[in-house]
């Protein structure tokens, strides 16, 4: 009977999260974590048996993260704005780990369309359809138009291409949320 390894397939995951942290995605070979985490190959090959097991384990983690901090809407904040400038400041904070999230290739699996449906975000989506009047999917809509924007911010800046500004963006992000309440009320007839 092989030996059971001594790093917790827990520890390896957050072993894994700061290497790409530190280093970026393209870092994350079992090697690299084997020698970030001060141990051998064997105990991750346990663990995961394959690299892409254990690259969707990991990234699974950085995206509970992630939708963990984008939810952090201060009281009395309009929460469509909050969570886009989080979604920004996220890629500030975190650039590596927003570039693991999303230019990796992994996030086939958890699409921007998938993220308005999950569960997490129903309050979000509850609350802009009561203040705005609108249909649930008018305000689905709206809400993928702010999101689309606040990516395209987002990976600029987690790609070095622009410097955070987060009185402009904030802006932006409310400019684009008017239009895109306006323009849905229009088609509404509103």
């Amino acid at each position: 009977m092989p030996k059971k390894p001594t790093t917790p397939k827990e520890a390896m995951i957050e072993g894994a999260i700061e290497l790409i942290r530190e280093k970026g995605h393209e870092d994350l070979t079992v090697r690299k974590l084997a020698a970030f985490l001060g141990c051998s190959t064997q105990p991750i090959m346990y663990h995961f048996a394959t690299i892409d097991r254990r690259n969707r384990t990991v990234y699974a983690r950085a995206d509970q993260e992630h939708s963990e901090y984008l939810m952090q809407v201060p009281p009395g904040q309009d929460p469509v704005l909050a969570i886009g400038l989080n979604y920004v400041r996220y890629a500030v904070e975190e650039p590596r780990l927003f570039r693991f999230l999303f230019q990796s290739g992994y996030t086939e699996e958890n699409t921007l369309l998938e993220m308005i449906d999950c569960e997490e975000l129903e309050p979000v989506l509850a609350a802009m359809q009561e203040g705005t009047g609108m249909d649930r999917e008018r305000t689905r809509q709206v809400f993928l138009t702010v999101a689309l924007f606040a990516h395209g911010y987002a990976s600029i800046i987690a790609n070095n291409a622009l410097e955070y500004d987060e009185a402009l963006i904030a802006e932006h992000l409310e400019r684009t949320w008017n239009g895109a309440v306006l323009a849905a009320a229009q088609e509404e007839g509103i």
